[in-house]
C-alpha cells in the first residue's frame, strides 16, 4: 500500500492554489471541479464538498495536523512569506529548536497549520 495524497479543506480553491504556488512552487496536476491535486500530492478540496460529505462543520485552526515543508534558506523564505502575505497568522515566528533546526509555523488562509523547517540531518 502507498500513501498517495494529503487532502486539506479550503474555502476558495483558486486563492489556495495561488498561495501554495507562491510560497512552495506547487503546480496544479488535475482539477476535478472542487478537488484540485497539486504537485507533491497536496489536494485542495472545496469546503462545500467536504461539509456535504461529512455532514459536519469544518473547524479551522484545529491544530490536529500540519503540512511540513523543508527549506534550506529559511530566512529568505520568511522574507518572501512576509512580502507576499503580510497578514499571515503565525503560530511561531522564525525560531531555533534545541537540536538546531530552524522552523516557522503559520496558518494558511483557511486555518491549515504549516511548518517550514531547515532540513533535518539523518
Amino acid at each position: 500500500m502507498k500513501l498517495k495524497n494529503v487532502l486539506i479543506v479550503v474555502k476558495d480553491i483558486e486563492k489556495s492554489k495561488n498561495f501554495y504556488h507562491d510560497l512552495f512552487g506547487l503546480e496544479p496536476v488535475l482539477d476535478n471541479d472542487g478537488n484540485m491535486i497539486l504537485t507533491e500530492g497536496l489536494v485542495l478540496q472545496d469546503e462545500k464538498i467536504w461539509k456535504d460529505f461529512l455532514k459536519k462543520d469544518i473547524i479551522p485552526e484545529n491544530n490536529s495536523s500540519e503540512l511540513y515543508f523543508e527549506e534550506q534558506n529559511l530566512e529568505t523564505f520568511v522574507q518572501k512569506l512576509e512580502r507576499l502575505y503580510p497578514s499571515i497568522q503565525y503560530v511561531n515566528r522564525l525560531m531555533v529548536h534545541s537540536w538546531g533546526q530552524k522552523v516557522v509555523r503559520f496558518y494558511d488562509p483557511d486555518g491549515n497549520l504549516i511548518e517550514v523547517g531547515t532540513p533535518m540531518q539523518t
